[in-house]
């Protein structure tokens, strides 16, 4: 199967909902949702919507964030719009591993359903980088 069409794994399935609601416990209200198009991204993405109350008709898809390096992520960021606030971003490895390194994070893998959450002190989404970011919390299904 070609592998932007592979679906969810039956561990995606089962580990997605419960990380929607670890970010529901956190208190984390997102008002925007990017994913990569790819299906087992935007499942992921559909899934945890849901479980936030937000709506799936609303998140954003992007077939530039599949394999995606950590700076087409960054410029993907960088043109979300200035009035959102809190945002999640689906998307896949090496790219998400590169992007915590090059903001600061560290990690050897974020693993499937895993989550890196970042503040960042800006005005603009524009200005988002390493030198504005500041480690947010880190959780994943095995944690």
């Amino acid at each position: 199967m070609d592998d932007h069409k592979r679906p969810l794994a039956i561990r995606g399935l089962r580990d997605a909902p419960r990380m929607a609601q670890r970010l529901k416990k956190r208190g984390v209200s997102p008002d925007y949702f990017l994913s990569s198009d790819a299906e087992r991204a935007k499942a992921t993405a559909y899934i945890t919507a849901e479980h936030l109350h937000f709506s799936k008709t609303d998140v954003i898809l992007s077939s530039s964030l599949y394999h995606a390096t950590a700076n087409t992520i960054l410029k993907a960021v960088r043109k979300i719009p200035n009035d959102k606030h809190t945002v999640l971003v689906f998307g896949h490895n090496p790219g998400f591993n590169e992007l915590i390194e090059k903001l600061g994070g560290e990690i050897d893998n974020l693993p499937t359903c895993g989550q890196f959450g970042f503040t960042f002190e800006v005005d603009d989404w524009m200005a988002t980088g390493p030198d504005n970011a500041e480690i947010w919390f880190v959780d994943y299904p095995k944690k």
